[in-house]
């Protein structure tokens, strides 16, 4: 290969820096694209010139916050999405927006070839790679960690900051911190390292967006969160963009010590892993849109969407955002969120989000009609006698049924 041009997903780490300078010596024209997803970063200037120090040719980068946000996060708080009951899929619903930003880049710049620091274990290089092809089947792509010349040379920390010291590549990644993490907006990650053993305890120095919920305040913080058509739109009456909304709940979600979990998950490529996430905002934006939907949203709907869930949280974890099924879950989420407007009080304690209120112009909570206290309204207590009678129907069939079976034998 003489030159052709690379786009490498770049974050200005250990990992990446060494991509850039080895696709480099392969000959490759690495154009590094770094993209903002909300993570802390403290100087982009120093990425890029990290970056081109390390042998790219051109460091773009980007700030994709919002687009993150308003297409990828919001649409997975609207199917109220975990991952196997735990995970709210922070890092899962990066990928595809960055896979994206890669191959628009890859046809501006004409580039023939793309390429990640995934993993061959992991369910990065799926999410990536599967979000390459259903963008631009024809790409080329480049994953060192599943060529042998690479990972069999370079298969661990150790190795990398060693080829990072010989080639000069700044680093700031150290062999005493026994963990990898990775952050955006919606959360941060880690795994790896000492984590590797399930029945080993995180450190709290570990931790980075919340506080440990035995050192939050004493006392309780009042949230109120509104939404329109089930987008969150505002918090304590003040207006926010999707972004800078999500910001905001993680300073104060963090403060309250919201959204951490540990878990082991069950990974696409077959193998279990455990992880440690710190998700404050989305945990809260989680409990509170799922409290107004309680009142807003119809039964039988609420039962669809419950049972589809976990389809859209596989789909997700697994890599096929771009996919049909996708579109079709997306298109349908909508619908279901026509009357998701009103607020949701929160009191954040000490790790704990609990809902203390919900109130829609489109509530299907009637007051009249549910309350125990005697009322003259439509529902009367001798309307239940024949709805359970013909709900109760088929059991006593049953009921006959196995009584004639434990008989004959």
């Amino acid at each position: 290969m003489s030159n052709e041009k690379l786009v490498l997903a770049y974050s200005g780490g250990l990992d990446t820096s060494v991509l850039v300078h080895w696709l480099n010596a392969k000959g490759y024209e690495v154009i590094a694209l770094c993209l903002d997803l909300g993570q802390k970063v403290e100087d982009l200037e120093a990425i890029r010139q990290k970056g081109l120090a390390s042998g790219a040719a051109k460091v773009l980068i980007e700030n994709v916050e919002e687009e993150f946000v308003r297409d990828y996060v919001i649409p997975a708080i609207q199917w109220n999405a975990i991952y196997e009951g735990t995970y709210l899929l922070g890092t899962a619903l990066a990928r595809p927006l960055i896979a994206k930003k890669q191959i628009e880049v890859a046809a501006r710049e004409g580039a023939v070839a793309v390429s990640h620091g995934a993993t061959g274990k992991g369910n990065d290089q799926v999410r990536f790679e599967l979000s390459y092809f259903a963008l631009n089947p024809e790409i080329q792509v480049v994953a060192p960690w599943k060529m042998p010349e690479f990972y069999k040379k370079y298969p661990g920390r150790a190795e990398l900051l060693a080829y990072a010291q010989e080639h000069q590549i700044p680093v700031k990644a150290t062999l005493e911190q026994p963990w990898s993490s990775d952050e955006n907006l919606m959360h941060i990650s880690f795994e790896s390292g000492m984590l590797e053993d399930p029945w080993q305890a995180p450190r709290q120095e570990m931790f980075e967006l919340s506080k440990s919920p035995q050192d939050a305040p004493d006392q309780t913080q009042e949230v109120l969160i509104d939404f329109e058509e089930g987008v969150p739109v505002s918090v304590d009456g003040k207006s926010y963009s999707p972004a800078k909304l999500l910001g905001f709940l993680n300073e104060i979600g963090g403060k309250n010590g919201i959204g951490r979990i540990d878990m082991v998950e069950s990974r696409f490529v077959g193998m279990k892993s455990r992880g440690v996430y710190e998700t404050p905002g989305g945990t809260i934006l989680h409990i509170a849109h799922r409290a107004l939907e309680s009142i807003t949203v119809d039964r039988e709907v609420i039962n669809l969407k419950d049972s589809l869930m976990p389809r859209f949280a596989r789909v997700v974890y697994n890599g096929f955002w771009f996919s049909p099924e996708m579109r079709i879950l997306l298109k349908m989420v909508q619908e279901t969120q026509v009357n998701v407007t009103g607020t949701t009080r929160l009191e954040l304690y000490k790790g704990n989000c609990l809902v203390t209120g919900r109130r829609s112009p489109h509530s299907l909570y009637d007051e009249d009609i549910a309350t125990m206290e005697a009322d003259e309204g439509a529902y009367q207590p001798e309307d239940a006698i024949g709805f359970i009678k013909l709900n109760a129907l088929p059991l006593k069939i049953d009921n006959r049924i196995m009584k004639k079976k434990k008989g004959s034998i």
